[in-house]
């Protein structure tokens, strides 16, 4: 066990408490305008910004939740779980001492997670260009590129334990909405379809919610789950929503969300500062030649010179199982590699099998947003959802009648 005050107060003062500073620059400003560190949030940024730098996995911190900077006790526990009965004896005595009597919720526990955001901030790099462009084309902020250091760690492979995959952590039931899911192909695992997802997904929260802090926040607590705390503390001001709003599962996750997001922004826009020694991952650029036939995995790579497990290193969406690649996936590949392949698909089917994809996403497609239809939704609920008119729906889908069909997708043009 180590004592904390001396030390954590040191530390304090080596850091910038109010805003993050992105050197004075229009860019700064423009970020700090989208994304503002609410008075009474910043010990909520400066917490995870110890979480991500200073503390490993194999500690244990244990804080008070309503105030994170008050760290009562840093337990050294290894990297496997630690026994439950050390943590309840630890837990017991903070409350003995601090005198908290038997209010448990008082003391939280946080695992620190160094190694894994220096790993984030190594990677982030590989795939950080592409989907900022992504982001840009769609009308989304680029700064929010660096929102898998939160959810992923810029792992395209990542699995949580309830299911969430990918870079971007899409659960199945959000990605279907935007995204291929199968046994043989799972966009959610390739780094540009999850950007374009997540892009989607995150404008959509914005126009319906209105403001980016609640769109982040959302992006973890859910939609629904945020217009709920809006209506029911009359507010869209996240900090009065953290402060009042008591749903039973907004919880210590939700209501940090967005400031964990600060922390991980600041630390990534300053990384060198905080990890001296930090080297970078190259740019790993991936051009897209669009299928407009299914065309044999087999057939595809036998005039070629690349073997099976190469291309699906560089398409990660697609199982090892795959025999058929669907019409409409875009196949990502080396810009090197992008001729070869080009002749291959017109050698197979002609010129009119494959389209090139230079850029991420067309600037057309980024002037409206897809919505899946859900079982008994209507057109005025969904309109309504998005703050535009039933007619307007109508007008951009062409539909002669009001009737939906669920999983149906849907245009939301822009407001």
């Amino acid at each position: 066990m180590v004592p904390q005050a001396t030390l954590f107060l040191a530390f304090l003062l080596s850091l910038i408490i109010s805003v993050p500073v992105f050197s004075g620059s229009r860019e700064a400003s423009a970020s700090e305008e989208l994304f503002p560190v609410f008075p009474g949030l910043e010990p909520a940024v400066e917490f995870w910004k110890l979480v991500f730098t200073r503390y490993g996995a194999s500690e244990l911190i244990f804080h008070d939740p309503l105030e994170p900077t008050k760290i009562y006790e840093v337990l050294e526990v290894g990297e496997n779980n630690a026994p439950r009965g050390l943590i309840e004896a630890e837990r017991q005595r903070i409350l003995l001492d601090n005198e908290l009597g038997t209010d448990e919720k008082r003391v939280r526990i946080q695992r620190g997670v160094k190694e894994r955001f220096l790993s984030g901030l190594r990677l982030s790099r590989r795939y950080l260009g592409q989907i900022q462009h992504i982001f840009m084309e769609h009308g989304v902020p680029a700064d929010l590129a660096y929102l898998p250091l939160v959810e992923s760690a810029f792992n395209i492979r990542a699995r949580s334990r309830v299911g969430a995959v990918g870079m971007w952590q899409f659960m199945p039931a959000t990605g279907k909405k935007f995204l291929r899911i199968s046994s043989t192909l799972d966009e959610r695992k390739d780094p540009l379809e999850s950007s374009r997802a997540a892009a989607r997904f995150l404008k959509q929260n914005f126009q319906v919610l209105g403001n980016w802090p609640l769109a982040i926040t959302a992006y973890n607590h859910g939609r629904e789950g945020m217009l709920r705390a809006v209506s029911e503390v009359g507010s869209r001001d996240l900090m009065e929503i953290i402060q009042q709003y008591r749903g039973p599962a907004f919880g210590f996750a939700s209501r940090n969300f967005y400031a964990e997001f600060l922390a991980a922004l600041d630390l990534a826009k300053r990384g060198e500062e905080f990890f001296p020694d930090l080297q970078y991952h190259s740019p790993f650029p991936l051009k897209e030649l669009e299928l407009k036939r299914a065309i044999s995995i087999q057939s595809l790579l036998k005039p070629t010179p690349v073997s099976r497990n190469e291309f699906l290193e560089w398409n990660p969406a697609l199982s090892p199982k795959i025999r058929q690649i669907p019409s409409g996936y875009r196949v990502k590949l080396p810009p090197e590699k992008s001729e070869i392949f080009l002749a291959a698909f017109r050698h197979a089917f002609g010129t009119a099998a494959v389209e090139r994809s230079a850029e991420p996403i067309s600037q057309n497609s980024a002037a409206s947003t897809r919505h899946r239809v859900a079982r008994g939704e209507t057109l005025s609920k969904i309109a309504k959802t998005y703050r535009i008119s039933v007619h307007e729906i109508r007008r951009a889908n062409n539909l002669d009648s009001t009737h939906l069909i669920a999983g149906q997708h849907l245009k939301i043009p822009p407001r």
